[in-house]
């Protein structure tokens, strides 16, 4: 590891951060006798700390979002070149790579026709829940505005997108928000709802959202906005038949489908997207994360033709989407993911996350024989989360300050992995994985061995 423009002095750096920078997500009472963590340089799926500890980082950027690892200079130098010839033109004109990236984009997304350009996942959502409203004005005489949302999905930190936002604790003391947001039931087969089990669990938990449907009135739904595997919340896969049900009942009361990829998006799950797991055709995706693998800012709001279609216009001199995302027209972030995605199918890493995604389940599982403390393990590709419980026949969770002193553990260790914290009241107790895709079996033995470990010290 090497430390750069530091002027020899790291305590400089911690002292600045100390009493300048506001962190993510974060408490900063602590800050006042311990240092904040400052991470400096990466490799691969290492990262070096500023005081030069080296870390396996199990989640991407700790927000699943370094899809093809740390160092990927070719990444580094196309920006650069692209930078010195044309840095940024506002979006109502076009780029190259702007247009080369959506062109191959699309091509990996049967169905889907146009790309609107913005910089975060939060703010393509955004875009989408605009367009689902404008569509209701312009078509459906603004009745049709309601865009329902799943208890523990979670879409963003805008005051909208926590209106459509199923985590609690993440909406609390920042309302009030936005009318017309509904919820629907998760599908968490795990923790089902009262009389929701068997085979048919998928289809009833999907019948759950026809029964909103129907309490709200059709006529006045627009969008059912969901994520292809519920992360933050849990990484909850959807049961099977859940998919082939939401998609039918979509259909029948002409609702749009919005489909949120910002963390399964580009290979997390195995395929380029999460919802391509389950042959569901949406109306519009949203995805940011590891569309440019944290190299540069971007997010894409992805429509197919017949959504688009309904903002051309000319007739009507509002009738275009009238909206702007300033840091769209960045030409960094399209270049970014035209190296990401040709590094993705170069090394085959599609295929990666699906061998060694079954590698980690497996090994989760194998943990969960040997800890009773592991109540159920879930994901798919390189994305998995195992509950902890006090016991598995009660399935009472694990509280959360024993689930962060694990993940702390792990961190002592040398091993950085995520868990659900402050999102769903009394089920913050998921312990969340989602190494590069780049990644080993050797780092997966790593992973589960330092997670193993601190649930022996943690709990016993």
């Amino acid at each position: 590891m090497t430390l750069h423009s530091m002027n020899n002095d790291p305590s400089a750096i911690v002292e600045a951060d100390r009493a300048h920078v506001w962190h993510h997500l974060i408490q900063h009472k602590p800050f006042e006798t311990v240092d904040p963590r400052i991470i400096v340089e990466g490799r691969g799926l290492r990262v070096w700390d500023i005081k030069g500890k080296e870390h396996l980082d199990a989640v991407s950027g700790a927000v699943w979002t370094v899809n093809v690892g740390y160092g990927r200079k070719r990444i580094a130098d196309a920006v650069a070149a692209q930078l010195t010839k044309m840095c940024f033109f506002a979006g109502a004109s076009g780029t190259i790579p702007g247009a080369q990236f959506a062109e191959a984009l699309i091509d990996k997304m049967p169905g889907m026709s146009r790309v609107y350009y913005a910089n975060s996942g939060s703010e393509a959502n955004e875009k989408a829940f605009k367009m689902v409203r404008q569509i209701a004005h312009k078509h459906h005489g603004g009745k049709k505005h309601k865009i329902l949302y799943r208890e523990r999905d979670y879409h963003g930190t805008t005051i909208a997108n926590l209106s459509a936002g199923g985590q609690a604790e993440r909406n609390s003391h920042y309302g009030p928000f936005v009318p017309g947001f509904i919820a629907v039931p998760h599908c968490l087969e795990y923790r089902a709802q009262d009389g929701w089990s068997g085979e048919a669990y998928g289809e009833r938990a999907a019948n759950a959202i026809e029964e909103v449907i129907l309490r709200e009135g059709p006529d006045t739904v627009g969008a059912l906005c969901l994520e292809p595997i519920t992360a933050g919340g849990g990484i909850i896969t959807p049961p099977r038949g859940y998919w082939e049900r939401v998609q039918e009942i979509c259909a029948k009361y002409d609702i749009l489908l919005h489909i949120d990829e910002v963390v399964c998006g580009l290979g997390r799950t195995g395929a380029w997207f999460g919802y391509q797991q389950y042959g569901v055709k949406p109306d519009i995706v949203t995805m940011a994360k590891g569309v440019a693998s944290g190299y540069a800012a971007i997010s894409c709001c992805v429509t197919t033709e017949k959504v688009f279609s309904m903002f051309k216009d000319d007739s009507d001199h509002l009738g275009y989407f009238r909206d702007i995302s300033t840091f769209g027209g960045c030409t960094a972030g399209p270049t970014a993911a035209i190296e990401n995605m040709a590094i993705i199918e170069e090394e085959n890493l599609l295929e990666n996350s699906t061998q060694v995604g079954a590698y980690l389940k497996d090994s989760l599982n194998a943990l969960m024989d040997r800890h009773p403390v592991i109540g159920d393990v879930r994901g798919l590709g390189l994305f998995a989360g195992a509950e902890l419980v006090t016991d598995r026949d009660t399935k009472e969770p694990v509280n959360e300050k024993q689930v962060g002193a694990i993940v702390a553990d792990c961190m002592a260790q040398g091993v950085i992995i995520g868990a659900t914290n402050r999102s769903v009241p009394g089920f913050n107790n998921t312990l969340l994985f989602a190494p590069a895709l780049i990644a080993t079996r050797d780092d997966i033995d790593q992973i589960c061995d330092a997670v193993s470990g601190a649930i022996t010290r943690v709990l016993g």
